[in-house]
């Protein structure tokens, strides 16, 4: 296992998720103590139904354990109500959802440019227009998502979660509705960030190369962290 940092900007003790069922609870994670230093890009694999996904979902604040203790960037989210959480997501998180979570009556270019309304910039609209010709879309601007392919819908989402430069970006298998070629391209986009802004980056990948771009790779089995281990990382940018 990695050292923990001296000051991590994620950092989860002891903690234990479980649903209730109709034949009693069923855990999905176990005795997860981890810490993540900013600037930090990493890896969470495992197989399907392991709680990768649940596990990046307590980090930002969208989940909220049984159990244990969630911190990021020195917030407590047990002290936090759910518009307590909203707002430091706001302001220090981004996420990339497997499920794009666009809105749908809002345009690319809307939705692209509402976390920066949100802090009350005035640019949103002209900045949001740059965060789709990043991600190769300054054509789709005005185009709702239903009009957008899944990959589309994708490269929306990135350029939402990353239009603000949060200090912490979580992607859910940022490249699993994309072909190789535009996925390799968003995956450059996410590093060169990282690298240009010393964000912290955690990604949930099934591409083990993928995975082994990242600093650090936690692999989970049966809600545990069987491994954390550093792996070879290539810069961009």
């Amino acid at each position: 296992m990695n050292p923990s940092p001296a000051n991590p900007v994620v950092r989860l003790d002891d903690v234990h998720v479980a649903l209730s069922s109709g034949s009693g609870a069923v855990t999905i994670l176990s005795d997860i103590t981890l810490s993540i230093a900013t600037g930090e890009t990493v890896a969470i694999i495992g197989p399907s139904g392991s709680g990768k996904s649940t596990l990046l979902a307590l980090i930002g604040g969208l989940e909220r354990p049984s159990r244990g203790t969630v911190a990021v960037a020195g917030q407590d989210f047990a002290v936090l109500d759910q518009d307590g959480l909203a707002r430091f997501r706001r302001d220090h998180i981004g996420i990339i959802f497997q499920s794009f979570h666009l809105i749908p009556a809002m345009t690319a270019l809307e939705n692209v440019a509402i976390p920066l309304d949100l802090l009350g910039r005035r640019d949103g609209i002209a900045r949001a227009r740059e965060g789709l010709a990043a991600v190769g879309l300054a054509h789709r601007g005005g185009h709702y998502p239903a009009q957008l392919s899944g990959g589309e819908q994708q490269r929306v989402a990135l350029a939402r979660a990353i239009i603000a430069n949060p200090p912490l970006l979580l992607a859910d298998e940022p490249t699993g509705n994309l072909d190789g070629v535009t996925g390799a391209q968003i995956i450059d986009l996410l590093f060169a960030g990282n690298a240009r802004l010393g964000s912290t980056l955690i990604l949930v990948t099934h591409d083990p190369d993928l995975a082994a771009r990242c600093e650090r790779v936690i692999s989970l089995a049966d809600g545990r962290i069987v491994a954390d281990t550093r792996a070879i990382r290539t810069r961009v940018g």
